[in-house]
């Protein structure tokens, strides 16, 4: 054996046994750091991840909380919008009705104030008159020894004068009267042409209100954010009027036949129930289609009632039209054939053309159909649309001087003016402002009723005649000839009015007894 191989051997088997373990930890050491750094970094790379996740759910959710309160926020301030402008409204409501009180209360203050001062002055006047009629009675029977009863047969005897001078005056009233009904029966082609007419007069309106069977169409009509309403108010022209009132919806334009167009469109949607743009366009336009075939026959028939004949289709269009017009609260169409009858019986009995009067009668007011759409006065307006339409130039001629505007340079012309005249002229055609009349009913009682001995007073007969109730203790009858005269002579002092008022007044002693 060989010793020294085997000593090297065994050292170097010594060598190896303690290097390679050490070899083997320092490599797994090394092996052991490297991953762990891979673990820590993979660790801060997943914690990064869960971080930008985390951030981006909370923005997220934040932006869903942000939307969320900004849309509460909105409906609060929609909801406080609505609320002000209901409370806007009822102030200037309550504004209303307070100035209303107050003016109420203002005005029957000062009219407490007038009766008093009224009463008073009746009373000072009262014991003057009694003071006066004493006197001259004392005075009466201090110098010619007369009696009481024979002063009051002299009272009498002056009432009497003074009644016969009444008398006169009403006479003198009365010839005149009669003088002006002479000068009518002159004139009596002219009368029996206005005897025989008879028309109707109505006033037209810029609002129409269409009925709703619930508050719930409304929304419907309105439509989501409002698109409905704005399609149907471009498609019609008019505007939509949608309140607090309940089941009724406003239809507003100045243009009667876009009023009409507009009302009658939206009847048909509420009973169809459909309402949307597009079904808004399509009622719209066809019943644009039947209002105008509509207008075509009414004015084919104004034409075929007047028997007339040979009328440019654009003459019988503006014709129809015309249905929807107004003009001093007549209807313009009922007026212009009004005055067509009336130049045609006139004619009739002047022995020239019938139809042609007729014809120029009918269409003297054809421009208040145009005169939205030019320039001018309606006659010259209409003249020139005659013309256009190639109308003879009697009836042109008579269009533009039913105003005066140009000179009439053919019979008809003047038939047209004097037809126009008698049709705006004929009694009840034109209405009287409310106000006014009410204005002259209520002073015509208040000046009955400042009479001493008069207990109540009512203007009757459209304020042609005043109804006095006399207190029958205080005014005996021969006082009562005296309270009416001086009723009337007031009247007459203080108020204007058109022909004459007749007082008539009224005592009567009531017994009343009960049977038990």
């Amino acid at each position: 054996m060989n010793w020294p191989v085997v000593a090297v051997a065994a050292v170097a088997g010594l060598v190896l046994g303690f290097a390679v373990p050490w070899v083997l930890l320092r490599f797994r050491r090394r092996s052991m750091a490297e991953e762990r750094a891979r673990t820590l970094a993979d660790a801060r790379a997943e914690a990064d991840r869960v971080r930008k996740d985390a951030d981006i759910k909370a923005k997220a959710e934040a932006l869903k909380i942000r939307e969320a309160a900004e849309h509460e926020a909105e409906e609060g301030r929609r909801k406080i919008a609505n609320l002000e402008r209901r409370v806007v409204k009822q102030e200037e409501a309550v504004e209303k009705r307070a100035d209303a009180v107050a003016r109420k209360e203002k005005f029957l203050e000062n009219t407490q104030k007038r009766i008093e001062f009224r009463l008073e002055k009746v009373s000072q006047k009262t014991e003057q008159l009694r003071a006066l009629i004493e006197q001259e009675k004392e005075t009466l029977q201090s110098v010619s020894g007369l009696t009481k009863e024979d002063a009051e047969k002299m009272l009498l005897a002056r009432l009497e004068k003074e009644l016969e001078r009444e008398s006169a005056d009403l006479i003198s009233k009365s010839q005149e009267k009669s003088r002006e009904m002479a000068d009518e029966k002159a004139r009596d082609i002219l009368a029996q042409a206005i005897q025989r007419i008879a028309a109707e007069h109505t006033a037209e309106q810029v609002v129409s209100a269409v009925d709703i069977p619930n508050d719930d169409m409304k929304g419907r009509i309105i439509g989501r954010e409002g698109r409905n309403i704005r399609a149907f108010e471009k498609a019609t022209g008019t505007d939509v009027i949608v309140d607090d009132t309940p089941g009724v919806v406003v239809v507003s334009a100045f243009d009667s036949v876009r009023r009409d167009v507009g009302r009658r469109s939206l009847e048909r949607l509420i009973a169809d129930g459909r309402i949307h743009p597009a079904r808004i366009e399509e009622v719209v336009a066809q019943t644009k289609k039947e209002v105008e075939e509509q207008i075509r026959e009414t004015g084919k028939k104004a034409c075929y009632d007047l028997d007339l004949h040979g009328l440019h289709p654009r003459l019988v269009q503006m014709l129809g039209r015309l249905h929807y017009r107004s003009a001093a609260g007549q209807n313009v169409l009922l007026h212009s054939t009004e005055v067509a009858m009336l130049a045609g019986l006139v004619a009739a009995e002047l022995k020239v053309d019938v139809a042609l009067a007729r014809r120029s009668g009918l269409l003297h007011d054809i421009g208040r159909a145009l005169d939205h759409d030019v320039e001018g006065s309606h006659a010259i307006a209409g003249a020139d649309f005659a013309r256009r339409c190639e109308e003879k130039k009697e009836v042109v001629n008579a269009i533009a001087a039913h105003h005066d505007e140009v000179k009439p340079d053919n019979v008809y012309a003047v038939l047209t003016q004097v037809a126009n005249r008698i049709a705006n002229s004929r009694p009840g055609t034109k209405r009287e402002q409310l106000e006014k009349f009410i204005k002259r009913m209520e002073r015509l009682e208040e000046v009955a009723n400042s009479f001493l001995g008069v207990e109540r007073a009512f203007a009757i007969q459209a304020g042609r005649e005043v109804r006095v109730i006399a207190n029958a203790q205080r005014v005996d009858d021969r006082l009562a000839i005296k309270v009416c005269r001086d009723i009337a002579r007031q009247i007459e002092t203080e108020l204007s009015y058109p022909g004459e008022v007749r007082v008539t007044l009224i005592r009567e002693t009531r017994v009343i007894e009960y049977a038990m």
